[in-house]
């Protein structure tokens, strides 16, 4: 539907995307706090949606994950060799969930002007 079809809604669509999978990332970190040598990743939000509004949405999302996915080969918090902070995790947990929910409440304010505009005499 052309409708729903513009750069800004692709963006979120996209954005919400790239979160989920930070949130996924976040979570085999903390799952992963207590595994002997386990290396932290991380995911750059940021740097994608920067990306993707400098192109105007057409960014291909996997190659972006791919590229913006760092792994902290350098800290070494812990005596087994595991780097992960889980208060720092928990943070960017958080963050990630501010994110999302900022999108999406976006997106759903977009649709209900929408549906306003749709029901209106």
């Amino acid at each position: 539907m052309a409708l729903f079809d513009t750069n800004a809604f692709r963006i979120s669509e996209q954005g919400l995307s790239v979160l989920w999978q930070k949130q996924q990332i976040i979570a085999e970190n903390i799952a992963n706090a207590d595994t002997p040598d386990y290396n932290c990743k991380y995911l750059d939000f940021a740097g994608i949606f920067r990306d993707k509004l400098r192109s105007n949405g057409t960014v291909d999302t996997e190659i972006d994950l791919v590229q913006r996915l760092f792994i902290d080969r350098v800290t070494d918090d812990q005596a087994d060799g595991n780097n992960v902070d889980n208060d720092v995790q928990q943070g960017e947990l958080a963050k990630a969930q501010i994110q999302y929910d900022a999108i999406m409440n976006s997106m759903n304010g977009n649709f209900a002007r929408v549906r306003s505009a749709m029901t209106t005499k």
